[in-house]
């Protein structure tokens, strides 16, 4: 499928195939392509929980306004961003800063330099903590949804939901924020897609001061 094609047919569509579901062979896809989604110097700070049991769903469902895509999808996964993911001791760090060595792009001696420069831009606050793992876990966000397009699958992404109560719900430790839960499946063709919405044009974009 061309891209524009992806990005022209992509909708949050409101209306899931519970009947239908996405083999984990095509999650495990979706997932991997978009992984490959650009982050800030590639530490890669989301991670995602993914919601496919009936129950699991239901208590979900409970927590994000009674939406009914939430269990009518045969999957949701809630998107975690990791506000922590700069620190020097984490493993995805230790891994990024082991890969770059590998890859000839660093040399040990760098690795203290490092740990400052990310504390100092992503660490140095409550609100640049939030900023880098909401920022990065954003362009993540919206690979899923194209890849999952590109795959011919329907997604639905989700801000209408009760953080705290999802986080106690599901044990999520407290370095990570919900920036949004995504419905993902295929939609329910008994159902009549709405009219695609307004965007703005180039020149109600591209501004000037």
């Amino acid at each position: 499928m061309e891209f524009k094609h992806v990005v022209e047919n992509r909708r949050a569509v409101n209306f899931f195939d519970p009947d239908k579901q996405v083999p984990d062979s095509m999650l495990k896809q979706m997932i991997e392509m978009a992984a490959l989604s650009p982050s800030s110097f590639n530490l890669q700070p989301w991670n995602i929980l993914v919601v496919k049991t009936p129950d699991d769903k239901a208590r979900l469902r409970k927590l994000a306004f009674d939406q009914p895509k939430v269990t009518e999808a045969p999957v949701v996964l809630i998107l975690l961003a990791d506000r922590l993911g700069w620190q020097g001791n984490h493993p995805t760090f230790e891994k990024n800063f082991s890969e770059m060595q590998k890859a000839g792009s660093i040399t040990p001696d760098k690795r203290e330099w490092l740990e400052n420069v990310t504390q100092n831009l992503y660490g140095a606050s409550d609100s640049q903590q939030m900023a880098f793992a909401c920022k990065n876990t954003g362009f993540f966000s919206m690979s899923l949804m194209l890849a999952a397009k590109s795959l011919g699958l329907d997604t639905h992404p989700m801000d209408g939901f009760d953080h705290e109560a999802v986080r106690a719900a599901f044990n999520i430790p407290d370095q990570y924020w919900i920036p949004v839960l995504l419905a993902v499946g295929y939609f329910n063709t008994t159902m009549t897609m709405g009219p695609k919405k307004w965007r703005k044009t180039y020149d109600e974009i591209v501004v000037q001061f």
